[in-house]
């Protein structure tokens, strides 16, 4: 049976951490007589994340180890997502979303509410983007979110459960260690896939 990517997590160990850090492309020049600064903000939003497996024994390890060399360096891509953020701390249930490429506002059609922190997915498969949202949200209106929509969207339905982005490794090296005790320990970075 051959790859087929987006691949997705192993799950059978879980995750001990991961560190998702929101990448803005913006530029800021200060004179250095004045101080005065002037600030541009481009386009470019993105993700990037660290991840962290707990210590394991061999047999889990390799799991991960066979998953993470499938990916073939930055060739592969699979599905990743807030391990703590997998339901919104709001009471939506169902939310459509519409706006153009490039929007961070958004019109919503839902009933409940979306609370800042919470997470949307839109899309699927090699199409799935995943949002944070910035405001609270009670009702349909304007959502503000990031990063802004990477297509046009109409009445499309946000996954409000396990939301998760495609990504890809930082990097076309991947190793892990192994210790005396016969422990794995095995970290990796990804970044959003674009």
């Amino acid at each position: 049976m051959s790859i087929s990517y987006p691949l997705a997590l192993p799950s059978h160990t879980g995750i001990m951490s991961v560190e998702l850090t929101a990448i803005n492309a913006v530029t800021y020049r200060r004179s250095p007589f004045t101080f005065a600064g002037q600030a541009h903000a481009y386009s470019g939003q993105t993700w990037q994340a660290d991840v962290t497996l707990p210590a394991m024994k061999r047999a889990d390890a390799e799991e991960w180890i066979a998953f993470l060399i499938s990916l073939r360096g930055q060739f592969g891509t699979f599905l990743l997502h807030d391990p703590s953020g997998t339901a919104p701390r709001g009471t939506a249930t169902t939310v459509n979303i519409t706006g153009s490429t490039g929007d961070s506002s958004v019109s919503t059609t839902m009933t409940g509410t979306l609370l800042a922190g919470d997470y949307i997915q839109l899309g699927s498969g090699l199409d799935a983007r995943l949002h944070k949202v910035l405001q609270d949200q009670n009702g349909s209106g304007t959502l503000e979110i990031w990063p802004a929509l990477r297509a046009d969207q109409s009445n499309v339905a946000a996954d409000l459960t396990s939301a998760a982005g495609v990504f890809r490794l930082s990097s076309n090296e991947q190793s892990w260690s192994v210790n005396e005790a016969s422990i794995y320990g095995i970290t990796f970075a990804a970044m959003e896939a674009l």
